[in-house]
């Protein structure tokens, strides 16, 4: 019997998907669980996992566009290929060629995948105690890794590195030829979240009267407070204090000030929102994504930040969902990260404006007639001058940088 594989509705609004990646080839068997292909649309990627045992056959190609509700493949049940099945009654001894398709007795009880199984076995790690990142939290390679404590920060194993003698050439030794066979160009398709942010991003441009306004924030106290209570802060909650929190709840108290930036347009109406769902942007490999953090008007700074690590998280395993995305009323953009002196972002629509926090640089500033140093970010608006006069807009921008110089205002309400 021939178990078939759709793509699955994910959201009203989107009607196709792109095959990204097949974990899986063609005529492969399968198990129960097993990650299977990881598709696009123009919001999220997602992944789907083989619901019966059997032999995978793949009907719908990488890079191939399909409609929402389409077959994709099929897995012959009862029909397991010898790769993944038995070897006459002799276990196998796992290769270095064959070991990501090795597979393992779940005596355990535990959903892990068989990679990840040999791993913890040669590491001595227990799966019981490992939290799984996969599909239905189904443990990967990296969570052993990172269990075992041989994950760096950023997600990945780092290569050791070694000192390599080596001989310098003879000053007379020619540069080598270039390479004039290698293409000078090369085409690729638009993924569905990259002419998502295109059309987005066009649209903005089109339908709204853009405008940009900056300012200059003082880092100092927010910089003394995170010093201060880190710490403290750490051991209570088990996660640091970032700087995003502290604009977060700026922005809050900005939009309560001028609550017409907490606005949109629609037609010839204006919806005025009375809630704080702020958008916080997150680069990832395919696109920038913008997810929500709700009620931040309600939200402790702990709350806010393990939301963000959450999200982070999430982005970087492909597993943010369309709702994760939807409902934001303003959107907060980070370019300092990236080493971002100064920007103008665009609007995220329908929102009617956008933050840009900035690169912290030491400069000299003059304070009460004196010259000092001091940590500074620029910060700008861009704002939809249709529905955002030019005051509104600098007093928004002006009472987000009195919470962040000064902010004991964001605890007593100042």
């Amino acid at each position: 019997m021939a178990h078939e594989i759709k793509i699955p509705s994910v959201g009203e609004s989107i009607t196709s998907a792109t095959i990204a990646t097949w974990h899986k080839r063609d005529g492969e068997g399968v198990q129960v669980g097993d990650q299977l292909v990881t598709f696009d649309t123009d919001k999220v990627s997602q992944d789907l996992e083989a619901e019966v045992e059997g032999t995978l056959h793949i009907t719908a190609q990488e890079g191939e566009e399909v409609d929402i509700g389409a077959v994709i493949a099929t897995i012959e049940e009862g029909q397991v290929a010898e790769s993944t099945g038995s070897n006459g009654g002799k276990e196998k001894e796992p290769t270095s060629e064959d070991e990501d398709e090795a597979s393992a007795e779940d005596d355990e009880h535990v959903r892990a995948t068989p990679v990840a199984r040999k791993i913890a076995e040669e590491k001595g790690v227990d799966l019981a105690d490992v939290e799984g990142s996969g599909a239905g939290g189904r443990i990967t390679k990296a969570d052993v890794l990172a269990a075992s404590g041989e994950e760096s920060e950023g997600g990945e194993k780092k290569p050791e590195l070694s000192v390599v003698e080596t001989t310098k050439p003879a000053a007379s030794s020619a540069p080598a030829a270039a390479d004039t066979t290698a293409p000078r160009t090369s085409r690729k398709k638009m993924t569905p979240l990259r002419r998502k942010i295109a059309a987005s991003l066009v649209s903005a441009q089109q339908n709204a009267a853009l405008l940009t306004t900056f300012n200059e924030c003082d880092m100092s106290e927010v910089m003394a407070l995170r010093k201060r209570i880190q710490d403290s802060f750490v051991a209570k909650h088990g996660l640091k204090l970032g700087f995003m929190s502290f604009f977060v709840k700026a922005v809050v108290e900005g939009l309560k000030a001028v609550p017409g930036i907490n606005a949109q347009i629609d037609g010839e109406e204006i919806i005025q929102n009375h809630y704080y769902d702020i958008g916080v942007a997150v680069g990832t490999e395919k696109g920038l994504i913008v997810p929500v953090i709700r009620d931040c008007d309600q939200k402790s700074f702990a709350e806010i930040e393990q939301a963000i690590g959450d999200y982070a998280k999430k982005a970087r395993d492909g597993k943010i969902q369309i709702d994760d995305l939807q409902g934001g009323v303003f959107t907060i953009s980070n370019g300092g990260i990236y080493g971002s002196m100064l920007s103008t972002p665009i609007l995220n629509p329908p929102q009617s404006g956008i933050l840009g926090m900035h690169n912290i640089l030491e400069r000299p500033m003059a304070v009460n007639g004196e010259v000092v140093i001091r940590p500074m970010m620029y910060l700008a608006l861009s704002y939809d001058h249709r529905i955002v006069d030019g005051k509104e807009a600098v007093t928004f921008l002006v009472r987000v940088k009195e919470c962040i110089e000064d902010p004991t205002r964001l605890l007593v309400g100042a």
